[in-house]
């Protein structure tokens, strides 16, 4: 799918930044939906569910988390479990699916949190994004990462930019020929001529790299 509002925001993304040009002119059309049918795979399409299964895949490589991810999955009876089920469970049975500890925990605090009502998943997507970002890291083992890949690839904002992102840092210290990874602070204001197409520039500096955020 290539729309107009795509080929737009690929042109001024270009005419903003000579080195994003070139990415852009060598790896060709991008956008949004491409980048989420990569990710379709065993990725819950509402946002409880993709809040979950960004839990169970922290600090796992994608396979080792989507093993695990269907272990839970199979213990629920095929389905993502509800908060209800979570906080039922046993917790032998979570851990026995590969879970830690620490992540059984903060599954049970992402169901307290959604069930209790400090969490409303349903007006995120009304909120802006440093809000948004804030109402997810309240959940304990949520970082702001994990919102930004949630604001992203969730709720398809269009202009958000991950400094920490370690893909991103290496694809900026490629593609602007720097001696050094920037960090954080420095790639983020590499990114500043990017506006309002940030979220765009990270497809296309992932996709250099040929990586895929899980």
């Amino acid at each position: 799918m290539d729309g107009p509002v795509s080929a737009k925001a690929r042109k001024a993304l270009a005419a903003a930044d000579p080195t994003m040009g070139a990415l852009i002119e060598r790896l060709g059309k991008l956008d949004i939906e491409t980048r989420l049918k990569r990710r379709a795979e065993e990725r819950p399409p509402d946002a409880y569910g993709a809040l979950l299964r960004a839990i169970v895949g922290q600090q796992l490589s994608t396979r080792a988390a989507r093993t695990i991810y269907l272990r839970v999955v199979d213990l629920f009876g095929g389905a993502t479990p509800s908060p209800e089920q979570l906080l039922k469970a046993e917790e032998g049975d979570l851990r026995a699916c590969g879970l830690s500890g620490r992540k059984t925990e903060y599954l049970r605090d992402l169901a307290a949190r959604v069930l209790g009502g400090q969490l409303e998943l349903d007006r995120l997507q009304d909120l802006g994004d440093e809000e948004v970002i804030k109402e997810i890291v309240a959940v304990r083992g949520l970082g702001r990462w994990t919102a930004e890949m949630f604001l992203i690839f969730h709720l398809e904002r269009p202009d958000v930019l991950s400094g920490g992102d370690l893909g991103i840092r290496k694809a900026i210290q490629k593609e602007y020929a720097l001696e050094e990874m920037p960090a954080p602070t420095r790639a983020l204001e590499i990114g500043e001529p990017w506006r309002p197409h940030r979220s765009l520039a990270s497809l296309y500096l992932w996709e250099s790299l040929a990586m895929v955020p899980s």
